[in-house]
């Protein structure tokens, strides 16, 4: 009967170690925590939302709705300028170039362009630099459609093409309310658009001097939904997106230690406003995640700076 017992006992203790809660489990209930918030918040929201976000430390990925199909509106012009960055690197004889010259021109200008059609038509010159500052911080959308003539739409669909994005399709010029009528308009799928950030953020599409360039540019400050309620000096490149009934918002997230993407993406709103407060939403529970996981050991402690005291 004692032999018994002791192996009993010595049988509980291999299964209550082989039981034991690993590091990885402990981090899966962090996930699992975030996906029942961001369920919430989908499930608050009177229309659609699509989420996709990765961790680029460790691979991991959340992905609510992300092969579901939306309208990119603004946020399109992370293409434009993907490719605009790729061409200027081939530095090739008929490709576009960062320092390549345009002279505004008045038939180039359409609604919503707040800096180019300030300028002096037939008399500005300005850069193709200039030209992508303008389309990304302050969504100009004569710059955008003059760099879309410069790089080619036919040259933007064959970068996605190359990087196995079949959804993400520029299809039309900013304000072409035509083309958009007859259904060609410009869009992505949240894991999409997470891919294409993963592979420019790990330097799959640019060289490090190109690829650094491109993330200062999409870093231009502006008014956008991911960086609200977020710390100011934390570096964020993305791009929001608007259309009637459409909130959009796609970058990468610097923060050290731990940096990621996330792409969230609304459409059918009932509320424009509500759908870029649950972009935010999503964003800051996201960012809650990675900022503990940035300052933690494997085992959850945090040892915060200036904190002598050891217990």
């Amino acid at each position: 009967m004692k032999k018994l017992l002791i192996v009993t006992l010595l049988f509980c203790g291999l299964t209550a170690k082989a039981a034991a809660p690993t590091p990885d489990d402990k981090i899966d209930i962090l996930w699992q925590r975030l996906g029942a918030q961001i369920g919430e918040i989908e499930e608050g929201l009177d229309g659609v939302m699509g989420v996709a976000i990765l961790d680029l430390a460790s691979g991991r990925q959340f992905v609510l709705h992300g092969d579901d199909v939306f309208p990119q509106a603004s946020s399109i012009k992370i293409t434009v300028l993907a490719e605009l960055y790729h061409q200027a690197e081939q530095n090739a004889p008929g490709k576009a170039k960062l320092s390549d010259l345009y002279t505004v021109q008045a038939n180039d200008l359409v609604a919503d362009s707040d800096i180019l059609g300030g300028l002096t038509p037939g008399v500005s010159i300005i850069t193709n630099h200039d030209l992508a500052t303008m389309m990304i911080a302050v969504s100009d959308n004569s710059a955008t459609n003059v760099l879309i003539d410069r790089v080619g739409m036919v040259n933007v669909a064959a970068l996605m093409e190359s990087q196995g994005l079949k959804q993400t399709k520029l299809r039309r010029k900013m304000m072409d309310l035509k083309a958009a009528a007859e259904g060609r308009e410009n869009v992505s799928t949240p894991r999409e658009m997470m891919t294409l950030l993963s592979a420019l953020y790990r330097g799959q599409i640019l060289g490090q001097k190109y690829r650094d360039d491109f993330f200062t540019m999409l870093a231009t400050h502006k008014n956008s939904y991911i960086p609200r309620g977020l710390p100011a000096d934390l570096k964020i490149a993305d791009k929001p997106g608007e259309l009637e009934g459409v909130r959009n918002d796609s970058g990468v997230v610097f923060l050290k230690d731990r940096p990621y993407v996330i792409c969230v993406m609304t459409t059918y709103l009932g509320s424009e406003k509500a759908g870029e407060e649950a972009i935010t939403k999503v964003s800051q529970a996201a960012f809650n995640l990675f900022d503990r996981l940035s300052r933690a050991s494997e085992y959850g402690r945090v040892i915060s700076p200036g904190n002598g005291g050891v217990r």
